[in-house]
Formats: C-alpha cells, sequence, structure tokens
C-alpha cells in the first residue's frame, strides 16, 4: 500500500479522536497531555499506570473516556483487605442444582479503574496484573477471555507510602506506561471552580464504540517506521543497559542498577507509531519517539545506591539519554 494511500486511512480514521478530546474537554479542564497519552494506551493495546495525589480528576477522565467510547467502566479500590476473587470473580454454590456456578468479577469490563492499587497485597495485584497480560480470567475449570477491547488505568499516590505494597518492578514492567500528573494551572482551576461549584451534570455524547478501537488499531499497524528509526529505539533501549558503550553518556555507569527490558523495545514502538497516528501522521519521525520515551522508560529503570546517593531520579537520567543519543 502507498504512503499517501495510508495517509488518507489515517486522516479519516484518527479525525473522530478530535471529537472524543472535545467531548472530554466538557468534563476535564487542562490535563491535554494525560488525555492524548491515555488515548495511545487504548488505541495501541497497551495499559497506563497513573501517579498524582488525590483530587486531580484520574477517576473522571477514565470514566468519562469509557463514556465517550460507549464502552462498560468498572472502578475497583484496591483495599488492604481486598481479595483476588474480589477482582477476578468466583464460583458460588447453587444449591438447587447442586452445582457451582462462576460469578464474574468487576474486572469483566472494557475500561477498568484500579484505584490506588499500591494499597492491596501482591497477590491481589497479582491477579490484576496476570490478567491484564493474559487478557484471560480461570475461574474453576473454566477460563473466560476477557472483553475486547481492554483496558487497565491503575493510579498510585506518590505522598503516602505508610501501610501500602509498592508494585514489583516485573509487574510494573507490564504498564506501557507511567504518567505524572500534576497540578492544574492558576486559570485552568479558575474554570474548574466555575464550572463545578453549580455541580450541574454534563452529558457527554457517545462518539465511538468499542469496536471502532479495533478498526483504529489495524490502521495504526499499517504507520510506517524506517529502519533507521527502529535501530534508533534499540539504541535509546541499549543506552539504559550499557551506558558505557555510548561515549556521551558513558559517565552514567554505575548510576543504573537494571536497564529497560525489551517490553520497553515493543512499547516505545507501539506507542510511538500511535502518536503519529493521533497527530494524523502515516509515519514516525523521531520526536514522536522523544514525545512518549520518558512515559515508556521512566518505570523501567532501577538506579543504584550510587545514584541515589547523589539525588538522581530516573527522569534525570532518560532526559540524559534522550539528548544524547544521536538521533537519525
Amino acid at each position: 500500500m502507498l504512503i499517501e494511500e495510508i495517509q488518507n486511512r489515517v486522516e479519516q480514521s484518527s479525525a473522530v479522536l478530535n471529537d472524543v478530546r472535545r467531548e472530554i474537554g466538557k468534563v476535564i479542564v487542562g490535563q491535554q497531555e494525560i488525555i492524548d497519552r491515555l488515548l495511545i494506551g487504548i488505541i495501541a493495546n497497551g495499559h497506563i499506570l497513573i501517579e498524582g495525589v488525590p483530587g486531580l480528576a484520574k477517576t473522571l477522565i477514565i470514566s468519562s473516556l469509557a463514556a465517550v467510547f460507549d464502552a462498560q467502566f468498572a472502578r475497583i479500590q484496591f483495599t488492604p483487605d481486598l481479595l483476588p476473587a474480589d477482582i477476578t470473580g468466583t464460583l458460588i454454590y447453587n444449591q438447587k442444582s447442586g452445582e457451582f456456578t462462576a460469578k464474574r468479577g468487576p474486572i469483566f469490563a472494557n475500561f477498568i479503574l484500579a484505584d490506588e492499587i499500591n494499597r492491596a497485597p501482591s497477590k491481589v495485584q497479582s491477579a490484576l496484573l496476570e490478567a491484564m497480560q493474559e487478557r484471560q480470567v480461570t475461574l474453576g475449570d473454566k477460563t473466560e477471555a476477557l472483553p475486547s477491547p481492554f483496558f487497565v488505568m491503575a493510579t498510585q499516590n506518590p505522598i503516602e507510602q505508610e501501610g501500602t505494597y509498592p508494585l514489583p518492578e516485573a509487574q510494573v514492567d507490564r504498564f506501557m506506561m507511567k504518567l505524572k500528573i500534576k497540578y492544574p494551572t492558576f486559570d485552568d482551576e479558575r474554570l474548574i471552580l466555575d464550572r463545578m461549584v453549580e455541580d450541574k451534570p454534563i452529558a457527554l455524547k457517545k462518539v465511538l464504540n468499542p469496536s471502532d478501537i479495533g478498526k483504529m488499531r489495524e490502521v495504526i499497524n499499517l504507520v510506517h517506521m524506517e529502519e533507521k528509526l527502529k535501530d534508533y529505539i534499540l539504541h535509546l533501549v541499549q543506552a539504559t543497559r550499557h551506558p558505557e558503550r555510548y561515549p556521551r553518556i558513558s559517565n552514567l555507569q554505575g548510576l543504573i542498577e537494571f536497564g529497560a527490558s525489551p517490553r520497553a523495545t515493543i512499547y516505545l514502538a507501539r506507542a510511538a507509531k500511535a502518536y503519529a497516528y493521533i497527530s494524523g501522521r502515516a509515519y514516525v519521525i523521531p520526536d514522536d519517539i522523544k514525545a512518549i520515551g520518558r512515559d515508556v522508560l521512566r518505570h523501567r529503570i532501577i538506579l543504584s545506591y550510587e545514584a541515589e546517593a547523589e539525588e538522581l531520579s530516573s527522569e534525570t537520567i532518560i532526559n540524559r539519554i534522550l539528548d544524547e543519543i544521536e538521533v537519525p
């Protein structure tokens, strides 16, 4: 297929996302970058972890997206007493028939909000993360596929760590991106005040349906990525593992305990193609990779004690890598 044909398909397919942004903008003020990253996660078939203090409309964003996509939405509040069956479901004994019947849990929905995921024990986190990876749940002797599309947005509070269960690195790696949501600006917060002080319900139009997401993914697969850009992605990931091989960042050696996994390579490529798609382009450019690089890599780099002693963050390391690795 010629690049011109792909460009036409991308423009026609992605144009509706402007309507999605417009509808979301009726209830969400600002946070456009977060909304775009969530759209990338949805259409690139990944999951998103968001870190931010309470009250920044994280729940409202995902529930609004579900409404605009006309998708099933479920919110799971993670607490220390939560059990895996509270998420996935369980078997219920039917006294009339003398048989066990499967009762599905809230995870059987299109859009899932895993609120404060770090407040539940590891066995509960594992139940969710396994479902995210396998996209299926086993109840008794039956394995049931989760709905398609299936998208998880998990949140965690960066301030209160007392009584929490931090996600292990291997499990955090299953999220395509980790986003940091910030406080609104003065003007944005004034607009929030004007809108919300009257507490009037805002009706959102259904712009798309879940089956449209599958069609978008087919178009994203057509987005062109040159071989040299694939090599650029590989160099970025390799630089997190072996900085000594790259003269400009060789001084990062000893600061990174473990670099990014192969999932980072896959997700960087998929997210870059989705970023180009939502920008209305049929081809990936280096700026697409750099734009989403921090979000894909920030939770995949484990710093050494030396880096912590120097009060360096993974953000600092990633910025150095993105700035110094040669762009094709």
